[in-house]
């Protein structure tokens, strides 16, 4: 395998106070349409209309990825219940054996009006 050197970036790559650029704005976004879809207790206080730095972004960002990660775990640990057990052969075979409804019986084939089926004891 061909091993790719990537170089570092410059040091002034990185400006929190630049202002943010139209990528970095349509990720705030984003974030925020999924902010919203978290439990009150998890959204962060801050408003996203007033992000204008790219170090604003990255801390909402942040927030919010935690807040998501926080409310998974929260939720999976309250989904933990216990597997209930099945029921047995002899608990299936036990409900089986109540007694049907006697039938009635309408006309035979040759017109004759049927009797009620016997009842049994």
């Amino acid at each position: 395998m061909t091993l790719i050197q990537v170089p570092r970036p410059p040091k002034e790559a990185m400006n929190p106070n630049r202002p943010a650029n139209a990528l970095l704005l349509k990720q705030v976004e984003h974030m925020h349409e999924a902010e919203r879809r978290l439990p009150l207790r998890y959204r962060t206080e801050i408003y996203v209309n007033a992000i204008k730095t790219e170090g604003e972004a990255a801390r909402y960002i942040r927030e919010v990825t935690e807040a998501i990660h926080q409310a998974h775990a929260d939720a999976t640990r309250q989904r933990v219940r216990p597997v209930p057990k099945r029921k047995t052969m002899l608990q299936i075979a036990a409900v089986a054996e109540e007694k049907p409804a006697p039938k009635l019986t309408g006309q035979t084939k040759d017109g004759k009006k049927a009797k009620t089926a016997p009842k049994k004891k």
